[in-house]
């Protein structure tokens, strides 16, 4: 403070003011607002916790040792206390009371706070959830896939609503021929398919290597159908003839793994039955159906055929065709070829198995492909040794159509 002449007013600064209690006594700080509404994060500090009753029979603690104890910031909050008492700060007064207190209730323990990860993420409040599940039904290599419902999508339209729809592609090799969609529905953002989508020719092998991709997306008439979000499911999660049931915030679009070899592109399934009859002395090649096959033509389907080879053929004579079914991805031919040969040949043959789209005055295009024999991987490997292992046992497998056919001459 300032010195003043005797006969002057006395002045005060406003920074002397603001730091002065105007009451009568020592000058002490003004205490803040938050010292009456204490924050404590996770609950009251240990200072306030129940304190343990004292059994009666313990011996008084000496008043001059506890003071003893006391900080000098003590004295100032002593001064405070009854309203700290009013917001249930600090607990009871530490001072004797002059009469019998009421007996207080327990402090409420405090809630207990949410996982960082039980949050829901910012995508999630803004693309929506879905809900569907999957089956995979080891008997009929099929999967299963219900599309339930989804819920709080992203708005898309200028009416703040949706045109929505899902489609399926199964990863890696997704291209149109894997690709499933439900129906479109108009207007809402919560929208109830009830519908069930079925990838047929999947096998163990697909389902330890494969990922399902979901897409949820907003159709457009005047324009490209738009995002929304998607999820991903590895097969691998899923247990033979066992329904799982999913609830999946949707995410923004997940980049695709471009190194994968476009050369594998799959391009549909072929159900092929192998038998070697004893009584014919050949070999039986069944062409039983196919599926999801790729679109060749305009109007989104094919007219398809297979053809068969049976390699070496220095004769060019083992090629056999089935019939042609018109306007179609998912043709069923239920057609059989013999090849005269000893068994004890086809360890060194090899049978190759190509599908085509059949067009009217232009050159037939190539859909897909697949080779069964010794040099075979995987599944066209197994298929190969099984039949040459199973005298008279018919055996039947689902192969993976590929864009490209090793050794192939990709012409009709």
């Amino acid at each position: 403070m300032t010195l003043r002449r005797r006969g002057e007013k006395a002045t005060i600064s406003i920074q002397e003011h603001m730091a002065i209690d105007v009451c009568p006594g020592p000058i002490r700080p003004i205490k803040q607002i938050s010292d009456y509404f204490p924050r404590f994060p996770r609950g009251l500090p240990p200072a306030a916790e129940p304190r343990a009753a004292v059994p009666p029979d313990a011996p008084a603690r000496p008043a001059a040792a506890s003071a003893g104890r006391r900080s000098p910031s003590d004295g100032a909050r002593d001064d405070d206390e009854d309203v700290d008492q009013l917001f249930g700060a600090y607990g009871a007064s530490p001072g004797p009371s002059p009469g019998p207190s009421p007996a207080r209730p327990p402090a409420k323990p405090p809630e207990e706070e949410p996982d960082a990860d039980g949050y829901e993420s910012d995508d999630c409040t803004a693309l929506g959830t879905l809900d569907f599940s999957l089956l995979y039904d080891q008997e009929n290599n099929a999967l299963h896939c219900t599309i339930s419902k989804a819920k709080g999508l992203k708005p898309m339209d200028h009416n703040g609503l949706a045109d929505p729809y899902v489609k399926l592609h199964l990863l890696p090799g997704a291209s149109k021929a894997n690709k499933l969609r439900t129906k479109t529905l108009r207007n809402t953002l919560n929208p109830t398919w009830n519908e069930t989508l079925t990838y047929y020719g999947i096998t163990d092998e697909d389902m330890i290597r494969k990922t399902l991709r979901i897409s949820v997306c907003d159709e457009d008439k005047f324009r490209h159908n738009e995002f929304i979000g998607e999820t991903r499911v590895p097969l691998k999660k899923l247990k033979p003839n066992h329904t799982k049931t999913f609830s999946i915030c949707l995410e923004k679009q997940l980049p695709v793994d471009k190194t994968e070899d476009k050369s594998l592109e799959e391009r549909g399934r072929i159900l092929i039955s192998l038998k070697y009859s004893s009584q014919k002395q050949g070999l039986l090649v069944g062409i039983v159906r196919c599926a999801h096959l790729a679109a060749m033509d305009a109007n989104g389907y094919s007219d398809p055929y297979v053809k068969t080879y049976l390699k070496p053929d220095v004769d060019k004579k083992s090629k056999h065709k089935t019939a042609v079914k018109k306007k179609t991805l998912n043709p069923e031919f239920n057609e059989e070829f013999c090849y005269e040969i000893k068994h004890g040949d086809l360890a060194k043959k090899t049978l190759e198995v190509t599908v085509w789209d059949y067009d009217i005055g232009k050159s037939n295009d190539f859909i897909g492909g697949v080779v069964l024999g010794i040099n075979a991987k995987g599944e066209r490997l197994k298929h190969w040794f099984d039949c040459l292992k199973n005298k008279d046992k018919r055996i039947e497998r689902w192969h993976t159509l590929t864009n490209e056919l090793p050794g192939a001459v990709l012409s009709d």
